[in-house]
Order: structure tokens, then C-alpha cells, then sequence
């Protein structure tokens, strides 16, 4: 029997971790902002990273060897090392973000044990989140070998929802190893004349010397395709393309198949009975997602900060409305993108998560008080400004605002006045430290880089950007928690459309007749040609022109 005593041997370790007296390395991180001490032996025996790159470094005057990471931040270090001493990971409360570049230096640093378990820690406990960061987290793990796991949690996700990756601006940009390993996947869920154009559509863009005019390439060009595309090429299901689909997308790159291939297409399209020469791979396989039967559900509260009659009060701001929606009226649903005490109350991860969204509203709930202020921006947020200051956004439609809660007796609205100040566009430079500016009537700021922790979050700084003050007091606050939803409109659903008679002796419709909302058109008829020798039947139709449908007349339509 062994007894075992790895407590206490950690403790020690990290006590040896935190002596500041005997340690023989720095490590100076962040661009030699910031440094943290070790010792040689340790970080020796517990990565062969740390073997090889030490032995490589002189040491100096006094004995002591300096390492360099300049951009590794502190924090993530410091969790490595604490790993390295003690064999402890604290990942409570940690964004998804930073467990993700965790990972990737663990696995740079060859910490194998630690790499596996930061990877099945993000896929079990930060899954949701993943897609958050989506298409940066997928190109990039493909740019490395062994996260085996990470890869196909995302491919799972793409082979369903394949415009995450196809559509991204950044699609041909997408590593060849990605791009090949979506491909060979026979549940890939999208139209192969489609998965087709994509892979034309990356291939051309590695090479920049191709011609814009397909009618220019020369014989060259088509090779050059041909061989920027031979691991893509194989994985397409080309017999299961239609004659049209043949003759329209893959005729005119006919050069960069195989003499064989292209025969076997051709034949395959005028006799699919006879046998081809070619790999036929096998049909990509359509999810049928089969629907639950609908059943009452319990509803999930949207907010843990402002109440339904909060969001229809918003919502008639966002209108401009003079009287208040009801909350069974209102007409949009507000989808929740970032809460503070889920995704964590960095500057960065604000703008990380609200990037590309527009129309958002952001709410905020001030420690050690009730109130609960925050501003409406109607334009998107912007986290790629690479200027060397900070721009304001124009927009007449911004508004900010304090809500009736607890023992704040009413709200007050403060629509834009200064149109020109409306909302900063805040620069890559300052984006660990400037949130949401809204004029400076309403703004999320942290030197700490964390809205929650100390008190640099302010309003009513500037009176004139926009109309009047939303708090009573100037002084600046620390934030209980904030949140970001998006503003949709309700979905139109529920009812179902019926196709009744011949639609070619429907009445002509006057186009003052027709109202739209969204992408809803409804028709208004108003006569029926078809049925009048028919009463019975006339006055069942007349029935569900207005909306009646009484068990007779389901019994004549059915």
C-alpha cells in the first residue's frame, strides 16, 4: 500500500513558487512590461519546451536566465506556472476566450496533460460560447496539429450550419487542411453544385495572379487551379450533379479534372446505368430533423437586469412612439449577446462578442443602487478600427435612458441631440479599456479591465450629445451586471396558408390593396369568379376570407 500526499507536496511547490529569494529564471512577458520568476530544474523536468529553449540561454552576470515571451500576458503565465508547481487550474469564472489562448500556449509549451483537458474543458463547459469566436477559433486549430477533438466539435457544427464557415468574410482565408476535412464529410449540409463554387471560389483566391475574365485564362492558369485544388478536387460528388449543374459550373473548369473524370461525368449523364472508371463517392446524406410535439414550456426569462414591460417601454423608443406598448403588443423580442456575469465584464470581451451586431440595446444595473440605465445604438459595433485615436458615429436614432425600478419612481429617455457625437467607434488601442460610449451620457470604462471591479463607468459627463442627464448624480460607478440583446422582430408564425381553386382566375389585386411587414405579403380579395354557381361553397369561402373557419367549413375544404 502507498500512501500518497500530493496536497501537501503542491502547497509546497507553489510556496516555492512564490519565493521570490531562490529563483534562477525571469520570465518577462507582455513586451518586458511585466516579468515572473522560476526555477530551471522545475520547468525542465515538466516540459520539454522549457528543457530545449533554457539550455539555449546564456545566463548573465548573475546567474540568472532570462526568458522572453513577449506575447504571452501575465495572467495566462502566471496559470501556467501555477500548473507546473502545484498541478492547479482555477477555470472558475474564466471567459471563453482566455481558456482558449490557454490552451493553445500550453500546447506550444508541449504540457500535454493540461492541453487535453483545456480542450474537453471548452468543449463541455464553453460550447455555446465557442461559436462566439467561431471562425477565428476554427481556422486556427487547423493551423496546428492534435486538437483532434476541438476539430471535430466544430466540423459537427459546420456540416449543420455550413454558412458559419462558407459565408464568413473570411472563408478564403480558411486553412487547406479545414477546407479538405469538411469536404470529406458526407453530411455536409448544403447543395454540391454550391459546395462546388465555394471550393472554386477559395482556390482562386490563393493564387492572385489568376485573370478576373474566365474568357482570359490560359492553359497555365488552369493547371495552376488544378494543383492549388488537388486535395479538394477527389471529395466532390460530382454524379450527383444535374446535366444544368454539369453544363453551367463545372464546364467551364472542365480543365482542371482529369481527362478520365470529365468522360465519366459526360457518360454518366447520357447512360447512369453503365459502369464508369471514376470513384463514385456516395450521396451526401439531408439531415431530417424531425419537430417535438409542441408542448406548453415553461418561459426562460430574457434578462436577469430589466423585466419584459422594460423592453416594451424600450421598444417604444426605439419607434418613437408617444404612448407605451403593452408587453403582448410589442413588436420586437430582444435576444440576449453578452451578460456580464456569463461572459465576464472585460472591455475586450465586449467588443469581441458585439462585434457586426446593429440595432442592440445595452443595459446596466449600478452596484449598491436600483437603478438600471443604458442606451439604444441602431449601427453596428465595430471592433476592426485600426486608427490611432478613437472616431465618433453619426446617427439620429441613439437614445439613452434610466428605468423605473425599486424606488426610482419613473424613467427617464434622452434621445441623441449632438448626432455627430452619437456613439464612439473606439480604436483596437483602447478597447481593452473603453465598453460602450454613447456620447459621454452613458459609458462603460475600466483601467482594471473589468466593469465590476472598479469605479471608473460614468454619465452625464457631457450634457449636450445628448438631450438631458439620466441620473441624478455625475459621480462615476462600478456595474452589478450589464447585458447586450439585440433587437429582432417577432417572428411571424402560427398561422397556416391554404390554396384554394385555380390561382390563375384569381381577381387582379389593386397594389394600394397590398400591406407588407418584413418579407409578409399579404393579398386582400375581395371577389371570388370561380364558385358562384356553387352557394354552399361561396359562403364557406366567404367564411374564411374572413377568418371563420367553423367545422362545416372544414368539412368542405378538408
Amino acid at each position: 500500500m502507498s500512501l500518497k500526499f500530493f496536497d501537501k507536496l503542491s502547497q509546497n511547490f507553489i510556496e516555492l513558487l512564490n519565493d521570490k529569494d531562490d529563483y534562477n529564471v525571469i520570465i518577462e512577458v507582455e513586451n518586458k512590461r511585466k516579468s515572473l520568476t522560476a526555477h530551471s530544474n522545475v520547468l525542465k523536468y515538466r516540459s520539454s519546451y522549457f528543457r530545449q529553449e533554457l539550455e539555449n540561454i546564456q545566463p548573465n552576470e548573475n546567474n540568472i536566465k532570462i526568458f522572453n515571451k513577449p506575447s504571452v500576458s501575465a495572467q495566462i503565465f502566471n496559470v501556467i506556472l501555477q500548473y507546473i508547481y502545484g498541478g492547479i487550474v482555477n477555470l472558475e469564472n474564466t471567459e471563453t476566450r482566455f481558456v482558449y489562448d490557454l490552451m493553445l500556449i500550453t500546447d506550444e509549451f508541449k504540457l500535454e496533460e493540461l492541453t487535453n483537458r483545456l480542450e474537453t474543458f471548452l468543449i463541455e463547459n464553453k460550447g455555446s460560447r465557442l461559436r462566439t469566436h467561431f471562425s477565428l477559433i476554427y481556422n486556427s486549430i487547423f493551423s496546428r496539429n492534435g486538437f483532434k477533438k476541438l476539430e471535430n466539435f466544430c466540423n459537427d457544427i459546420v456540416v449543420k450550419y455550413p454558412n458559419f464557415i462558407f459565408d464568413a468574410n473570411n472563408f478564403t482565408s480558411l486553412k487547406e487542411s479545414a477546407l479538405v476535412s469538411l469536404l470529406e464529410r458526407d453530411d455536409l449540409q448544403m447543395e454540391e453544385v454550391k459546395i462546388w463554387d465555394y471550393v472554386i471560389k477559395w482556390g482562386i483566391a490563393q493564387t492572385s495572379t489568376l485573370p478576373i475574365n474566365l474568357d482570359e485564362w490560359t492553359k497555365e492558369n488552369f493547371l495552376t487551379l488544378k494543383t492549388t485544388l488537388q486535395q479538394c478536387l477527389p471529395h466532390i460528388r460530382y454524379f450527383q450533379l444535374s446535366n444544368i449543374e454539369i453544363y453551367d459550373s463545372i464546364k467551364p473548369y472542365k480543365k482542371i479534372l482529369d481527362k478520365q473524370l470529365w468522360e465519366d461525368i459526360n457518360q454518366y449523364l447520357s447512360i447512369p446505368d453503365r459502369p464508369v472508371k471514376s470513384t463514385i463517392l456516395p450521396v451526401r446524406s439531408v439531415l431530417v430533423t424531425e419537430l417535438p410535439p409542441r408542448t406548453k414550456e415553461s418561459k426562460e426569462t430574457f434578462s436577469t437586469i430589466i423585466s419584459e414591460d422594460h423592453a416594451a417601454e424600450i421598444s417604444s423608443w426605439i419607434d418613437r412612439k408617444t404612448t407605451t406598448y403593452s408587453t403582448t403588443n410589442t413588436p420586437y423580442k430582444f435576444e440576449l449577446i453578452l451578460r456580464g456575469t456569463k461572459d465576464g465584464f472585460a472591455p475586450q470581451t465586449f467588443w469581441n462578442i458585439c462585434h457586426g451586431h446593429a440595432r442592440t440595446v445595452v443595459v446596466a444595473k449600478i452596484k449598491g443602487t436600483d437603478e438600471i440605465i443604458g442606451g439604444y445604438n441602431p449601427l453596428a459595433w465595430d471592433n476592426t478600427y485600426d486608427g490611432k485615436s478613437n472616431k465618433w458615429m453619426e446617427t439620429k436614432d441613439s437614445f439613452i435612458f434610466s428605468l423605473k425600478n425599486g424606488n426610482i419612481q419613473n424613467s427617464i429617455f434622452s434621445r441623441v441631440n449632438d448626432t455627430q457625437f452619437a456613439i464612439l467607434n473606439v480604436c483596437k488601442n483602447y478597447q481593452k479599456v473603453y465598453g460602450p460610449y454613447f456620447g459621454y451620457g452613458f459609458c462603460l470604462n475600466s483601467n482594471e479591465s473589468n466593469f465590476n471591479l472598479d469605479n471608473n463607468n460614468f454619465s452625464n459627463l457631457v450634457s449636450h450629445f445628448y438631450e438631458k442627464p439620466i441620473r441624478k448624480s455625475s459621480n462615476s460607478f462600478s456595474t452589478d451586471n450589464y447585458e447586450l440583446h439585440k433587437k429582432n422582430h417577432l417572428e411571424f408564425g402560427g398561422i397556416s396558408v391554404l390554396l384554394i381553386g385555380d390561382p390563375y382566375q384569381l381577381p387582379p389585386v389593386d397594389i394600394d390593396k397590398i400591406s407588407s411587414v418584413e418579407n409578409f405579403f399579404p393579398l386582400f380579395l375581395t371577389t371570388f369568379h370561380c364558385q358562384q354557381t356553387d352557394p354552399t361553397f361561396y359562403q364557406r369561402l366567404e367564411k374564411l376570407r374572413i377568418g371563420i373557419l367553423d367545422p362545416q367549413t372544414k368539412l368542405v375544404i378538408a
